[in-house]
Order: structure tokens, then sequence, then C-alpha cells
């Protein structure tokens, strides 16, 4: 029985993480150009992609925004006040640098999936030195000595490999995004949950690992439901 609230808990931390990581994604317009959809209201949103995306279940999106929106100012945002609320400003940068430093495997397969091995070769090197240097990547010295930290990720791989966005969507807490993006969010979460099985991390230290990475994403997402601007 306890082996089965283990399992049950281990597996809503990783779905929580890979909604809230879905969090971050939203349409990319050709040239990868980001829409800020998630500033505006659900009229205005449906103005802003009209022209560029199809909008074939314009009811389900806009319930899934209800929703999301409802979820994240009493579920969500609280649980980020009382998490900011009690962390010193030097730790949330600790965890926020730990997690990057993760989020580079990724990073890296889809820079060589992309054909861009100097992106892959520069991101391999902040790994290499976070990680070292950094102590687990707590610290990111790779940018101090000029190892800039690249963005890409399964989505833009997709559309480098010429498959088109799609009908725009929003998915549950994911929030806006586009079918194409929606999926490699999945492969990527998938990816780095793989890594992290792989460096032997397990029990209740991937639940504790899980959530808390949940928490540190949704933290530094500054965007609110039907904020204005």
């Amino acid at each position: 029985m306890i082996a089965f609230y283990n399992s049950l808990i281990k597996n809503s931390a990783i779905i929580l993480v890979s909604l809230l990581y879905g969090c971050s994604s939203v349409p990319k317009l050709e040239g990868h150009v980001e829409v800020p959809l998630v500033k505006l209201s659900l009229a205005y949103q449906k103005v802003a992609v009209t022209n560029q995306y199809d909008d074939p279940w314009e009811g389900f999106n806009r319930r899934m925004y209800y929703f999301n929106a409802k979820a994240d100012e009493y579920i969500l945002l609280p649980v980020v006040a009382g998490y900011k609320a009690i962390t010193p400003d030097f730790v949330e940068r600790a965890v926020s640098n730990f997690f990057r430093n993760l989020g580079e495997f990724t990073v890296f397969i889809n820079a060589l999936l992309q054909g861009k091995p100097s992106v892959g070769v520069e991101t391999l090197g902040r790994f290499a030195v976070n990680t070292t240097l950094g102590l687990f990547g707590v610290f990111d010295v790779a940018t101090k000595i000029g190892l800039d930290e690249q963005n890409e990720d399964f989505g833009q791989t997709l559309g480098v490999w010429d498959v088109t966005p799609g009908p725009y969507l929003i998915l549950l807490i994911l929030g806006p995004s586009s079918l194409r993006d929606a999926f490699g969010v999945g492969v990527d979460m998938l990816a780095l949950q793989i890594l992290i099985d792989e460096l032997g991390v397990s029990g209740n230290e991937e639940i504790l690992l899980t959530f808390l990475r949940s928490i540190d994403v949704r933290a530094n997402l500054p965007f609110r439901y039907y904020a204005s601007g």
C-alpha cells in the first residue's frame, strides 16, 4: 500500500511539473517570434492569432482558458507566493540555476537535431562548467565566462523539420500553445525525466525534486491570466 501511494505521489508530481513547464510555451510564428498570448484576455487572444493560427476548437479553448485562470489564481500562485515568502533570494537563484543546468541536456539534444553544432558545443560547455565549477549548477559560472544560455526545444526542432504549428490549442494547465509545441513540450519533459532517472534519483528525493522544479518554473513565469498590457 505504501508503495502504491509513493508511486501515486511521484506520478502526480511528474504530471504537475510537466504541465507547469508547458506554461512557458506559447505559440511561435514563423521565425520563432513568440506571441505573449498569456497577457491578453481570450477575446484579444483570438484577434492576435486569427491570421496566423487555425482555431477550430474555439469552444474548448475558451473553457480551458477559464479553468486555467482559476487554477492559477487559487492553487498555483498561492503555492508560489508561499515559496517566495519563506525562501531567501539567493536560495531561489540557486534552485533556478540548478534546474536550468539540468535543462541544458534537452537544449543540447535539440541543437544537434536542428543541425546547430555550434549551439550544441556551447551548451555542452555550459553544462560541463556549471556542473563542475558551479557545484552541480547551483552557481552559473558559465555565463560569467562568456558561455551564453541557449534556448532550443523540440517544438522548434519540429519547426526546423518543416512541421506546421497546427491548430491553436489551450491545454489543461499548460495554457496557450500550438499542437506542435504542445507535443514538443511532452518530448522534452520525457527526455529530462530519463536524465533524472539515469542520475539515480528516485523515491522521496525524486518527488521532492519534481515538486520543487514545478514551483520554480511557475515562480519564474511573470504572466497572469486576464492581465492587461
